[in-house]
């Protein structure tokens, strides 16, 4: 039995979940069945993080996964975005890498870069 927290709902049930049967107890809704055998087998997160920019109104934008990525691919995704610096107004949602890690989920900004301030 592995131990498990779910982070589905504000519950935040205990799980115990069986590695051979796949059986989820401890679970106080259906969602909490599901994650228990996702995260087994396949855990995934969304990222939020920031990135650097050229702006001095605004030196850092968030930034987030379109979807959810491995968990174990989250470190490479950080020292992907690590690098990188926007020179250029962006409206949100605008894609910052594509494909991220090969995990076909995009990283996109969350703050709107457009307006505010005289970009330099």
């Amino acid at each position: 039995m592995k131990d498990i927290i779910c982070i589905v709902c504000p519950n935040s049930c205990h799980l115990q979940v069986d590695e051979v049967t796949l059986k989820v107890i401890g679970q106080q809704c259906k969602r909490g069945e599901t994650y228990g055998k996702h995260e087994l087998h396949n855990p995934t997160r969304s990222l939020t993080t920031s990135v650097r920019t050229k702006f001095k109104h605004q030196p850092l934008v968030s930034v987030r996964t379109r979807g959810e990525v491995p968990k174990i691919k989250i470190a490479e995704i950080m020292r992907q975005l690590q690098p990188i610096i926007i020179d250029k107004p962006l409206p949100r949602g605008s894609v910052i890498i594509e494909n991220v890690s090969d995990t076909g989920i995009d990283i996109i900004t969350t703050t709107d870069l457009t307006q505010g301030a005289d970009y330099d």
